[in-house]
């Protein structure tokens, strides 16, 4: 009786097209961006920086919690879950025989929740090898190195036969910069040789900062990574940071570096996709982690798309992206829930941000059309765009105020249905879209009538980054030569294009 309940079950799912499993096993890519696959969890509050992804009144020890997490990253389309470590201070998260608990005794360790959900729901789990002494282990101390491989041999015991066990992070989180360091190296190939003796077949993965200031040119940087026995490097992108003031534009490039310096490896290259910004100072522990604004990351994703990683990870995704309905709300109140439902929107191909993921790949196309009354209004429909800098030239730039902008269609008998602005946000600079756009249109150039007007929302945690975003005014079915643009904005407002009827090149 329950094969065949099962077995009518596993049929309803094919027929309504679902699946079984959740959403993880049905992860394309959206207008050709990636999603994000995999995530890192960390156990323990160390700092502020912690202050809504692992706050203080939570019991970080409740599997409950955990579970329930494990299960709402599963249904965000999460294949990989990363500890970040699974001891801090000399107390373990797991049943420990080295260390003493940080867990109550008698309760279930939250490792082992993590992991037995994980494997519920068919997730690979990376397994830490830290923390020998806390976030600052420094693996040139013997002592640190020493208890690391201790507690390898322990965690291995323990999970290597466990079905969510995949592979291991070695927290070796050393500068690229320039290159990598050959301590660096010894470091992460004495773990790596311990890993694959302690569970051969099991992958590596290590996650360095510095891609701003790595010296990709130089041969020394290939050779030091050709040296490297580790299966992936997830590289930190750090746009969250803020390493530098505009760091999208030279991150597309460096991705691609990277990935002709891998297609030479035999190394895995991943991103890690930082979805955070700062509540306060930058790269600064007495300041919280906040979301970042979605825009933004998905014009990380695509960045990483279009260089080719095989797999888009990030510190983090629970907490900064919170279900509105889940029992556990960590993150920072609203934001987190509006960034969980703007990347649910994306991922589920949603057409405002199927269309802006598409700009970031430079695969979206406009219907024709013509501004001939100002330069700054014939450069909205030039099909150049821009990058997250204020100072790219493909902008076109208006003041505080009121403005219009008159479109000509030309005699194309096409119904207008779609159209979608693009625009800068950079707070720093009193830069952002307009508060309300709207639409008219015109039989004749002469006479417009209002259709549409839109009033648009500023994401609030914007005291550090700059990022494009758009407006878009869409199932508008309607026969029209002439199209009036209106805005009001008390920013400095900078547009890069007006896209009509916006289509999809198809590679």
């Amino acid at each position: 009786m329950k094969r065949l309940f099962l077995i009518l079950t596993i049929c309803l799912y094919v027929l309504f097209g679902l699946s079984p499993l959740g959403c993880h096993g049905q992860n394309k890519a959206i207008m050709g961006v990636k999603p994000i696959t995999g995530t890192w969890i960390n156990l323990a509050y160390q700092d502020v920086r912690n202050k809504y992804t692992n706050p203080q009144h939570f019991d970080h020890t409740d599997p409950a919690l955990w579970r329930q997490k494990v299960k709402e990253l599963s249904e965000m389309g999460i294949e990989y879950l990363v500890f970040m470590a699974v001891a801090n201070e000399g107390k373990a998260y797991y049943p420990s025989k080295l260390m003493p608990h940080v867990y109550p005794s008698g309760k279930e360790s939250p490792v082992d929740a993590i992991m037995d959900m994980a494997g519920e729901l068919g997730l690979k789990v990376f397994m830490s090898t830290g923390w020998a002494k806390n976030q600052d282990d420094n693996l040139q101390d013997p002592a640190i190195k020493q208890r690391q491989l201790q507690m390898m041999e322990e965690l291995a015991v323990l999970y290597k036969n466990h079905t969510a066990f995949y592979g291991w992070y070695l927290p070796v989180e050393d500068c690229l910069c320039p290159i990598f360091a050959e301590h660096a190296v010894q470091a992460v190939n004495t773990l790596v040789e311990k890993a694959k003796a302690l569970t051969p077949g099991k992958k590596t993965l290590i996650s360095p900062y510095g891609i701003v200031d790595s010296a990709f040119d130089d041969p020394a940087y290939e050779k030091q990574l050709a040296k490297l026995k580790v299966d992936i490097i997830a590289y930190q992108d750090e746009v969250g940071c803020v390493r530098e003031q505009f760091p999208l534009p030279r991150l597309k490039r460096n991705w691609k570096k990277l990935r002709a310096i891998h297609d030479k490896l035999d190394i895995a290259l991943w991103a890690n996709c930082e979805t955070f910004t700062w509540e306060n100072h930058t790269n600064d522990r007495s300041s919280a982690l906040i979301p970042a604004a979605y825009p933004r990351l998905l014009s990380q994703q695509a960045a990483a798309s279009a260089a080719e990683v095989e797999t888009i990870i990030s510190f983090m995704m629970y907490s900064l992206f919170d279900k509105p309905s889940s029992s556990f709300q960590l993150g920072q109140p609203g934001c987190s829930n509006k960034a969980y439902m703007n990347y649910m929107d994306w991922s589920r191909g949603e057409t405002y941000w199927g269309l802006l993921g598409a700009s970031f790949m430079g695969t979206l196309k406009s219907k024709n059309s013509v501004c001939t009354e100002s330069k700054e209004c014939g450069m909205l429909v030039d099909s150049r765009l821009s990058e997250e800098n204020p100072k790219d030239p493909c902008w076109a730039v208006f003041t505080p105020g009121y403005h219009e902008l008159l479109f000509d269609l030309g005699t194309d008998d096409s119904p207008l249905d779609k159209v979608m602005l693009r625009g800068l946000n950079y707070v720093p600079e009193n830069i952002g879209l307009p508060e309300t756009v709207s639409l008219s249109v015109s039989d004749d150039g002469k006479q417009y009538h209002l259709i549409s007007v839109k009033t648009v929302e500023h994401w609030p945690n914007a005291k550090h980054d700059a990022w494009i975003e758009g407006v878009l005014f869409d199932k508008l079915n309607l026969k029209s030569r002439y199209v009036k643009v209106a805005f009001e904005s008390s920013y400095q407002v900078y547009l890069d294009e007006i896209f009509f009827n916006p289509t999809v090149i198809k590679e």
